[in-house]
């Protein structure tokens, strides 16, 4: 694979982890993506597979390195959000800007309610297959059940990916193509979620009063009516005594 003079930078920096470690190199790249989003990992998998075509690696050598690969990243982000803890997040968060303890309450009530879907499905989203191993590990989630939940939804993804390789061959390069086109919609659909939260924090800041009388608990007290019953004594004639009152409530 190293006499293809196209595959230079990040690429040819995993051609050469494949040449030199086989599988193992690859494994490696795909655990390093998980940890640096910014690594390609949509391109290193159908290269790999296009590996497995041309007799480099097997097939399966390579899907079990991959996955593999990727549980060890996610294990490793994982451990980054249980080091860094729930008490410590709430201390940053209450520091931040635009951002209150009320919001990380309701992401913690969404993950206890959503976590095991999140980091299933999570691990075929880009982007968000690298940061939903952080929460996890903030809410200490069981490290096997994450550890399978992260294995099987990266089996799938990498499976996928590399299969697109190994049938494709020579056109590896298109995986990459379709791929790129998922990862900006994703990362446009980011952009403009985060700037929505800013313009509606902004938002309640310059409106407290309308936002804090809508949100605010009122008490509703009894209403008596005017035309609720009176009772009306007889009145004490001279040299008469008043009639006596009920007893008091």
């Amino acid at each position: 694979m190293s006499s293809a003079p196209e595959l230079t930078g990040i690429v040819g920096w995993v051609v050469n982890l494949m040449d030199s470690l086989g599988a193992p190199g690859v494994g490696l790249a795909i655990a390093l993506e998980n940890v640096f989003p910014p690594l390609p990992s949509e391109v290193f998998l159908p290269l790999a597979g296009f590996a497995a075509a041309r007799g480099d690696m097997s097939l399966l050598a390579a899907i079990i390195w991959t996955t593999l690969g990727s549980l060890v990243g996610a294990l490793a982000l994982y451990g980054i959000g249980a080091a860094l803890g729930r008490e410590r997040l709430r201390a940053i968060v209450d520091r931040m800007p635009l951002v209150n303890l009320r919001d990380v309450d309701k992401a913690e009530e969404w993950f206890a309610r959503h976590g095991n879907k999140a980091v299933f499905f999570g691990r075929m989203v880009p982007l968000v297959r690298s940061m939903i191993s952080v929460p996890a590990g903030v809410e200490r989630m069981p490290v096997l059940l994450f550890a399978a939940l992260t294995a099987a939804g990266s089996l799938i993804w990498n499976t996928a990916f590399v299969l697109a390789g190994y049938g494709l061959g020579e056109s590896w390069h298109i995986v990459e193509q379709y791929a790129g086109i998922a990862s900006r919609v994703v990362l446009v659909i980011a952009v403009l979620a985060i700037v929505g939260f800013i313009a509606h924090r902004l938002w309640r800041r310059r409106h407290p009063v309308e936002e804090a009388s809508a949100d605010s608990p009122t008490e509703r007290l009894p209403v008596v009516s005017a035309e609720s019953p009176t009772v009306r004594l007889p009145a004490a004639r001279p040299g008469q005594a008043p009639p006596p009152r009920g007893p008091r409530r």
